[in-house]
């Protein structure tokens, strides 16, 4: 946490050390939501180990997984975060996962005590939005195979470990079609 946090050089070690100090470790098991549709998000957790994957409902009904979240990386339910309203997904944990966790409220008072914090804050929006952008445009340009190939360069020892319903569905492909293309390149 601490040297992802130094990477973007902005913040000083006081600074950093003041995370820390907010911040809380907290476990969820295989299976336990972080969010659930329905639900206020009110919190950021940054992922020290595990597996969580972020889904909606359409509407017909049907679970569609849209995102994973990986180690060393932040998970929010980022919409409800920012207005405070009901979020639209659930985010549920795949294997056990390790989180260090900030409040909202910790999140505005680190924004109010230094300008650092606010530019850091813009730099993390800035890169949920490269990160979604770069999300949607693999959804809709790339083919199945190409989105799989891309997963199982960037995050081998992770994809083992996603169910392959949960797979077909990120992929939009059933699960036959998956088969076919596992085969194609295998892990």
């Amino acid at each position: 946490m601490e040297n992802f946090l130094k990477s973007f050089q902005v913040l000083t070690e006081a600074e950093i050390d003041q995370f820390l100090k907010l911040g809380q470790h907290r476990v969820l098991k295989k299976d336990e939501f972080f969010i659930q549709e329905g639900q206020v998000c009110k919190k950021v957790g940054f992922v020290t180990s595990g597996l969580l994957r972020s889904f909606y409902y359409n509407s017909a009904g049907e679970e569609i997984t849209y995102c994973f979240t990986f180690s060393n990386d932040f998970v929010t339910a980022y919409s409800s975060f920012i207005t405070q309203n009901t979020a639209a997904e659930s985010i549920q944990a795949l294997t056990d996962v390790e989180l260090f966790i900030l409040t909202r409220e910790d999140i505005t008072q680190l924004e109010e005590s230094s300008l650092n914090w606010m530019k850091f804050s813009k730099m993390m929006a800035q890169q949920e939005y490269m990160t979604l952008e770069k999300r949607m445009f693999l959804l809709q340009k790339e083919t199945a195979e190409h989105k799989y190939k891309d997963l199982l360069e960037n995050y081998p020892d992770y994809l083992k470990l996603i169910p392959l319903n949960y797979l077909a569905s990120y992929l939009g492909i059933t699960q036959r079609h998956l088969s076919r293309i596992r085969k194609s390149y295998p892990a």
